[in-house]
């Protein structure tokens, strides 16, 4: 199958450990049709605040927000035919439905035209948490959060913008989606038609961790523009390509990446040589030490609260939660909307409300119901990402005294979007990934109107509680 591109490149040289390295950041031409940044200077911070494994019919049963005409279904349809009400549960359900690719092909069903059916959703394999009691049982996937457990998401929904036509670009779990949101891809170097597919693993049964200074033996698999991943070996889970980090140290903006732990699959930058900077080379390396690492990845995800009150917000910031505030299934608990309001409510309340974009997603579906089938590219492969995206709604509240007030978007979203915003935003140069293909949310904001004011957003817990906080970082799932 052919693939074309007409590429526009841009090249950038940086120093790793003393070594220039030159990489070259591509985009497709034409690919900014239609992008209209925000007026220079409107927006000066983005804050991209990654929750986990959630699909929008799954936490959003908002009842507002469906009056508004958002498209949130309350059945689906299951692999018989049959009608499948969705059933309410907690946030902290006890078992973790599978996110895999291979569960992404079961819910999706495609048919002869490139289209999901969507009817799936009861085939895919359900992990029940030890001592389970909700596990197992038939039609797991089809359910639905409490909404007075998600109230603080609510909130945001309804007082900004809510997107319901939001895809997840990949086809799989967390380890490519946090790839996604950093540079837009998940393939293993800049000329290559593959993506990294599956969260990485270790033969031997060890606990599976992912980057440059991840153990010797672990392995991620690869998929090929076909969709077919048993025709590739698995590779060492360790990248050399552009992000959107480089493109903008080059511009001279400033970014910060807040997680919780490493080595771990939700630590993108980890994956990438140059940032990770391992201290012997790949696969021998046990720790990140490049400067790119040590200056701008913050191995405790509670700092993004102080460094708001203290004044040093980044340009640009990445938000990575700790397991338990996290929303995944079988690990977390109730506290991640909590979480996420105490960041917004930070900034918020800060000189940074009056130009920031804070940006709310989901890194996958979690392997819940969602009824809208996602654009599809299996098909007809002339276009970017053909085999591997795009995957399943997922929400996205978009924050800003710029944002459309109480507005719902159905323009078509995926990460990229994201990076494109930010790409707009800051004058830099296109990815030629997922950016380049996507829109850049240009229909969720309005800089013509009155700055909206910001309104504390209620939650069970705030700033203060995850702050006291001293309890070890929960690692995130391994799935």
């Amino acid at each position: 199958m052919n693939r074309f591109r007409i590429l526009v490149c841009v090249s950038v040289v940086f120093a790793v450990g003393g070594t220039l390295v030159s990489l070259n950041g591509c985009g497709g031409a034409g690919s900014s049709p239609g992008q209209n940044p925000p007026p220079l200077g409107t927006i000066k911070h983005v804050v991209v605040i990654f929750q986990e494994n959630r699909s929008t019919d799954n936490l959003f049963q908002d009842q507002v927000l469906i009056g508004r005409g958002a498209d949130i279904a309350g059945s689906g349809k299951d692999s018989h035919g049959n009608t499948i009400p969705l059933k309410k549960i907690s946030l902290a359900v006890d078992y973790d439905p599978g996110h895999s690719h291979d569960a992404f092909n079961k819910m999706c069903d495609l048919n002869s035209s490139g289209q999901c059916q969507m009817d799936g959703a009861d085939l895919i394999a359900v992990h029940c948490s030890p001592g389970a009691k909700d596990c197992p049982a038939p039609d797991l996937t089809f359910a639905y959060v409490d909404p007075v457990e998600a109230a603080p998401y609510f909130q945001l929904a309804e007082q900004y913008t809510f997107a319901d036509r939001m895809f997840q670009t990949n086809q799989g779990p967390s380890f490519p989606a946090h790839q996604f949101i950093i540079s837009g891809t998940s393939a293993p170097s800049s000329a290559s038609n593959l993506f990294a597919s599956e969260n990485a693993y270790n033969p031997g049964g060890g606990a599976p961790n992912a980057g440059c200074d991840a153990p010797a033996a672990d392995n991620v698999a690869l998929i090929d523009p076909t969709g077919n991943e048993n025709s590739n070996s698995p590779i060492y889970p360790c990248f050399e390509h552009q992000t959107l980090t480089d493109l903008l140290e080059a511009k001279g903006d400033a970014w910060r990446y807040y997680t919780p732990s490493s080595p771990a699959i939700w630590t993108g930058p980890e994956a990438i040589q140059h940032i990770c900077g391992p201290n012997q080379p790949p696969p021998n390396g046990t720790a990140c030490v490049g400067s790119d690492w040590t200056n701008h990845v913050i191995l405790n995800q509670k700092q993004i609260l102080t460094d708001i009150t203290n004044n040093q917000l980044q340009d640009v910031s990445w938000v990575i939660p700790d397991g338990t505030d996290s929303d995944h299934a079988g690990t977390s608990g109730t506290s991640g909307p909590s979480w996420v309001a105490s960041v917004v409510n930070a900034i918020g309340n800060s000189p940074y409300w009056a130009d920031t974009a804070i940006f709310i997603t989901w890194d996958d579906w979690g392997g819940w119901y969602d009824h809208v089938p996602p654009p599809q590219v299996l098909v007809n492969c002339a276009q970017w990402g053909c085999g591997y995206v795009y995957g399943f709604r997922v929400p996205l509240i978009v924050v800003s005294p710029y944002a459309k007030a109480q507005y719902i978007s159905h323009a078509q979203h995926d990460f990229g979007s994201i990076l494109k915003f930010i790409e707009g935003t800051f004058s830099l140069p296109s990815l030629g990934y997922a950016d380049a293909a996507a829109d850049d949310l240009s229909d969720c904001f309005n800089f013509n109107q009155t700055p909206l004011k910001f309104q504390t957003i209620q939650s069970p817990l705030k700033v203060q509680d995850f702050l006291n906080r001293h309890t070890a970082p929960k690692d995130p799932d391994d799935d």
